[in-house]
């Protein structure tokens, strides 16, 4: 899987797809979505979908194709080429969200945790699919979260579609099989293929399989850890095990504001030198409202 277009920017999401097939903007198809990498601490989550004709079922299931996570590498790379072989019958598409596109988007003013990130992906693929032409009749999801309320969701904005949103249906049904395994590919090829932008030794670097309980990975994350500026590209620093590690081996920032905040909390009874810089007609329910100043948003008076 070509992937020079991920790699000019690995901080930026990226999408990698094949030619709609001419058959897929005629014939009736249906869509599976799955994604690789929801887990790790270490690399990317990639969603996956794949896409054919409703008639080419037997094709699938001719393939072999089965839950990405049930089959070897190997397996995996040789059923991915067996798709990529299909290009007149089967269309694949992934999105290759990085580890500084996720932490940071976790990280935001305004709240976004995985689950929003993950539909939002799924959606954005469908619609992307959809803008190709491909004449999408069903729609097969492996779930994140309450399976019917993501089905309904998905229902709302596509109405004229049949969804099935279900636990394990990357083991139930085929084109979602071959969601999994284009996303799990894709996963693989950028993690094996990882270029550091920071000057750390790779030399028998080894990280193990990416999971927080793995001790490959914890060793990896203490090891490439500098003190000062945290963690590399490669690591989630929105996950938990990242900040616990920093706030264990890193170096210990304290900002004038904290001291600050101590004296105000010891001056028990104490006006807040903010009170003598109030005006006397100040109304708190004229404060303009926090979804207003979290965005930065503010009123003009002139156009």
């Amino acid at each position: 899987m070509d992937q020079s277009k991920f790699e000019a920017d690995r901080t930026k999401k990226c999408i990698l797809e094949s030619e709609a097939p001419e058959c897929t903007k005629s014939k009736p198809c249906w869509l599976g979505i799955d994604e690789a990498g929801r887990g790790p601490v270490l690399g990317p989550m990639v969603y996956g979908t794949c896409y054919s004709p409703l008639t080419s079922g037997d094709l699938l299931k001719e393939m072999g194709l089965a839950d990405s996570k049930t089959l070897s590498e190997e397996q995996r790379d040789s059923m991915f080429e067996k798709i990529h072989k299909a290009s007149d019958k089967v269309g694949w598409m992934v999105e290759i969200l990085p580890p500084t596109y996720i932490s940071n988007s976790m990280l935001r003013r305004i709240k976004y945790n995985l689950n929003a990130l993950s539909h939002d992906c799924a959606i954005g693929l469908i619609e992307k699919v959809l803008a190709k032409g491909v004449n999408v009749q069903e729609i097969y999801v492996d779930t994140v979260g309450d399976p019917m309320k993501y089905q309904n969701k998905l229902k709302d904005l596509f109405p004229n579609i049949s969804i099935t949103v279900a636990k394990k249906a990357d083991a139930t049904y085929p084109i979602v099989s071959g969601a999994s395994i284009c996303a799990k590919v894709a996963r693989d090829y950028s993690v094996k293929n990882w270029i550091f932008a920071e000057d750390i030794d790779t030399e028998g670097l080894v990280y193990g399989s990416g999971y927080p309980s793995d001790p490959n990975t914890k060793k990896f994350m203490s090891s490439s850890l500098d003190k000062v500026f945290g963690f590399t590209q490669f690591v989630r620093f929105s996950w938990s095990t990242a900040a616990l590690i920093i706030e264990k081996e890193g170096v210990q920032v304290r900002w004038e504001d904290d001291d600050d905040e101590e004296e105000n909390k010891d001056a028990k009874g104490s006006a807040s030198l903010l009170t003598f810089f109030k005006r006397s007609d100040d109304d708190p329910k004229l404060h303009r409202h926090q979804y207003f100043t979290d965005r930065c948003l503010t009123s003009l008076t002139n156009l």
